[in-house]
């Protein structure tokens, strides 16, 4: 798919924007060593298994096409994030192309910097450029700050519902919990990530949606507490828990109950034809009706 040159043009000025807020310089990791660095970076926001990209595969995905980024600091030239994607085949999209963004990470002490912001833009960028329309990947229902970030920052649309997407995972951000993931899903040309990319998709609060969307999972002294099932017909809210990463460490057992809980919420929701919508500034899912999911 070509995309018209002042689509490609805008995406690079917002990429450009972002770098210039966040102090970082992101280029394509082409070299050895710049490889190297991605991987130190994904290692780092994985910790206690290796990210299992090997340095000769992550070569070879390079070298046949996929994108491998290295955001650094402009002033000190320490990588401090990294993108991973590949290249991908899918029906629905246009020329039957896509980007599956594998991997993005950034140094734990760099994280309110927006540097993820500028990696994804990078990406989106990279990938208009290369005729690319669409950059998919999965990621945790249960992480309010992923959620906010992937549909009020980026202006993705979040698809299907799937338990245990990787089964069994050992690194010590996920390890005790199930694999669960919603699947992002960045139309990159649209409306609404092009409002996203430059700043403008504004997320509401929880309680200006109060007279819109019906609260149904809901955060109860630190437990989910759930309301009555959905209709096809309403609006309804589904919120998340504070800080799941943080539960999961120090109460394993609470941390399960909200997995199931907010996938039994979702999975509800969907079953009858909502889709989330927005993500509230507290960290809810709005869903509503199919036809209500466009901007």
């Amino acid at each position: 798919m070509a995309f018209a040159p002042e689509s490609i043009r805008r995406a690079w000025a917002a990429a450009r924007t972002a770098q210039e807020a966040s102090a970082v310089v992101i280029d394509v990791a082409e070299s050895a060593a710049d490889q190297t660095h991605v991987r130190e970076v994904l290692d780092h926001v994985w910790p206690g298994e290796s990210t299992q990209v090997t340095p000769n595969l992550l070569r070879a995905l390079v070298h046949s096409g996929s994108y491998c980024s290295i955001a650094r600091d402009r002033e000190s030239g320490r990588p401090l994030g990294a993108a991973l994607g590949l290249v991908g085949r899918s029906e629905e999209v246009s020329g039957g192309v896509f980007l599956h963004s594998h991997m993005a990470g950034v140094w734990e002490n760099s994280r309110d910097r927006h540097i993820g912001t500028a990696l994804k833009l990078h990406q989106r960028a990279w990938s208009m450029a290369e005729g690319i329309p669409v950059v998919a990947w999965t990621f945790d229902p249960l992480v309010r700050r992923n959620a906010f970030f992937n549909v009020v920052r980026l202006g993705v649309q979040v698809r299907e519902y799937h338990e245990d997407f990787y089964g069994v995972m050992t690194d010590a951000v996920n390890a005790g919990d199930r694999s669960d993931r919603l699947v992002a899903w960045w139309d990159l040309d649209s409306s609404r990530a092009s409002l996203a990319a430059a700043g403008e998709l504004r997320a509401p609060s929880s309680a200006a949606m109060a007279d819109i969307a019906r609260a149904f999972l809901v955060d109860v002294d630190g437990e989910p507490v759930t309301r009555a099932a959905p209709t096809a017909v309403e609006s309804v809210l589904v919120h998340l828990p504070s800080d799941v990463v943080a539960i999961r460490q120090a109460d394993p057992e609470r941390a399960l109950r909200w997995r199931f809980a907010v996938r039994a919420a979702l999975q509800a929701a969907y079953d009858v034809g909502l889709r989330v919508s927005m993500v509230t500034t507290e960290g809810a899912y709005v869903l509503e009706p199919t036809e209500g999911t466009q901007v």
